[in-house]
Parts: C-alpha cells; structure tokens; sequence
C-alpha cells in the first residue's frame, strides 16, 4: 500500500510540475507580447482616433474654404426686353478681380443672354447694376463689370487641371431664385473631361466639363465649383436632368476661362477657325431629305453633314459640296456635328486639318486651310 501511494504521489508532482511549466511559459508570451484582446483594442481606439481627426480636419478645411468664397458670390437678376414684354431669369455668379475702380464678375452667358438690365445682388443684400463687358456663346462664359465700392470679397482661382476624381468639391449658389441665395452643396469630383452636349442658336457643341454629385439646381447656373482649399475651379453650368438620373452636375473647368478671360475682360472676340459650313447629323438624314433634298450612301452610319457650303471659302475651296458627309478629322472619328464643332476648335486660325468624308458612295480625304470668320 505504502509502494502505491508513493507512486500516486510521485503521478501528482510531475503532474504539478508540468502544469508550473505551462504556467510559466504562457506567463513569458503574455509578458513578451501583448494579449490579442489588447492588440485588437489598441488597433480598434488607434482607428478611431484616426477617422475621427480627419473628419475634424476635413470639416475644418471645408469650412474655411466656403468662408473664403462666400462673400465673392452673387445673386444675378437679369430683364430681357421680348414681343411678348418684359422677362425676367436669374442665375449666380462671382467676384474674381478687383482693381481701383472696377470689379469684375464671372457668370454663364445664358444666363446674361440679350439682357436689357442686370442687377446684381451680394450676400449681404446690397445691389448694384452690373453691365457685360464680354461674352462667349462656345464656352458658355461672360463678364460683368461693377463698381469696386460695391463689392464684399474676391474669390480666388485655382486650377481645373489638377482636379482628380473623388476631391471633395462643393458648390455656393442661388438654387430656384434670391430667396435660397447662398445655398452651399457638397459633393466630390465624379469626372473629369467629360463631353456634355450643349444646344446653342446655331447648332449643338460639345462642352468639356468636370462633373460632381454635388446638388444642382436651377438658379446655379454661374456659380463657382471649389476645391477644399477654397478655390474656383469650375463655373457651374448645367445638370443632366432625364429620368432616373440624379446627382449628375456639370461645370465649365476654370482652366478653360483662364485661356480666354483677359480679351473677355477688354470686351475682345474671342476668335475661332472657320471653314464655312452649316452642318446637321445624319441622325436627321430623313428631315434633310424632305428640307433639302440630300440623300447620303446606306453606308454612312454617323458623321456630319453639309447642308450648306459657302462660295471661296475653307471648305469649298477644298473641294466640298453640299451633301458631303465628315467622318474623321485629323484621325479622330466625327461622330456627329457637335463633334465636328468640338474637334475643329480645338485648332487656331491659320492651321490645317485633314478630314475623311463621304461625296455619294465615295470616300475621300481632303486638307483645309482654317481662317477666322470675317463678320
């Protein structure tokens, strides 16, 4: 018996033994490395910490940005003199330069369009007469100029070009009238270089815009879209509006207006190359036949086509006729008249393009000289 209990005895010691061990040991990886609990918590407060100061930082930023802008924008209040009397429209615009005597605002040209009076309303609720000192139908821009005295702040350019998808962006304007002037929307950059068809007096063309899911509405025209530092870098122009679509906005990208800014300013022309013609799809191939009696090949499927062709011009003295269909300029497909706008003014006044097109059945290629129009 006392055999027995000795080795029973000696079972519970290495027993105990080992369990000190185990003990030990896992007492030596708890000190050498932290607990997995306390891992996962330390990472989890360290994230949070993390999104919780750059969501301060961001609405930090985004609050001194709209504080830099927001005085420079403008509620604009346009009469238009019609057969049917007196019209009024509105839109938004922007202060962007001041000099001794003179401000200057930027607004969309559709929105001053054949005004017979403007009146321009700051944020404070002061207003002033403005008059358009410059405009372009192509880039859908215009200057207004006002008296220095009037105006409560200058908003700053910046740069289109270095737009990248997903900035934050955001918007001051006056959606639906005076009554919400000064609405801020908020949104991010969703495109860029995105073509927008745009309906002009003389046809379509299309527009190269930067796009946003900021909120849109009427009345927003002319304001200015701004970076998180506070800086225009787009002037809002339209919102694709058709069912089911949201959050699709449009603006003109600022870098676009820096190229033509100054002769607006000093009420200059802004000169475009000119081959003339008038143009129209060939979606619209029954209407041309029935208006004008042009008919094109089975074969043409897009392109633009001339419905007119001026004498001792670009385009005739290259050998086109009316009819002729333009599928490709400078190796670039011309898929329709906008494009064929898009495409060629692209170029300057004295240089050469070569087009593909089709007379009948027949393609061919030809080179026109472009010149400016002489009014």
């Amino acid at each position: 018996m006392k055999k027995k209990a000795n080795k029973n005895w000696i079972y519970i010691l290495l027993i105990s033994i080992l369990s000190l061990l185990v003990i030990i040991l896992v007492t030596i990886i708890i000190i050498s490395k932290p607990s997995l609990k306390n891992v996962i918590t330390t990472n989890r407060k360290t994230n949070e910490t993390v999104v919780s100061t750059k969501t301060i930082e961001e609405e930090s930023d985004l609050k001194n940005a709209i504080s830099k802008v927001y005085n420079s924008v403008v509620y604009i209040q346009v009469e238009v003199m019609s057969r049917m009397g007196t019209q009024a429209a509105s839109g938004s615009g922007f202060v962007y330069k001041k000099d001794s005597k003179n401000a200057y605002i930027l607004t969309n040209n559709h929105v001053v369009e054949d005004a017979s009076k403007i009146v321009v309303t700051y944020i404070d609720g002061s207003e002033t007469e403005a008059e358009v000192v410059g405009k372009d139908e192509f880039s859908d821009i215009s200057v207004l100029k006002v008296k220095a005295d009037t105006v409560l702040a200058v908003a700053e350019l910046g740069s289109s070009d270095e737009a990248e998808i997903g900035d934050t962006v955001f918007t001051v304007g006056a959606p639906l009238g005076k009554e919400y002037m000064g609405t801020i929307t908020k949104g991010i950059v969703s495109g860029i270089n995105r073509k927008v068809n745009v309906t002009l007096n003389n046809g379509s063309y299309l527009m190269e815009t930067i796009q946003t899911d900021a909120t849109i509405n009427s009345g927003n025209s002319g304001g200015p879209l701004c970076n998180i530092s506070g800086q225009v870098i787009g002037i809002t122009s339209s919102k694709l509006v058709g069912e089911g679509v949201e959050g699709m906005g449009f603006s003109i990208p600022i870098d676009t207006v820096n190229a033509i800014i100054e002769k607006l300013e000093n009420g200059e022309d802004i000169e475009r190359p000119y081959v003339g013609v008038q143009l129209a799809d060939v979606s619209n191939a029954y209407g041309l036949q029935y208006y004008y009696n042009i008919n094109i090949s089975k074969e043409v499927k897009y392109g633009a086509i001339l419905t007119y062709v001026e004498k001792n011009k670009p385009a005739s003295n290259a050998g086109l006729t009316v009819g002729d269909v333009v599928v490709e300029m400078d190796g670039e497909k011309t898929e329709s008249s906008a494009q064929f706008r898009y495409n060629l003014y692209k170029h300057n006044v004295g240089d050469s393009i070569k087009i593909k097109y089709y007379h009948g059945d027949e393609k061919k290629e030809a080179t026109i000289k472009l010149t400016e129009r002489i009014k």
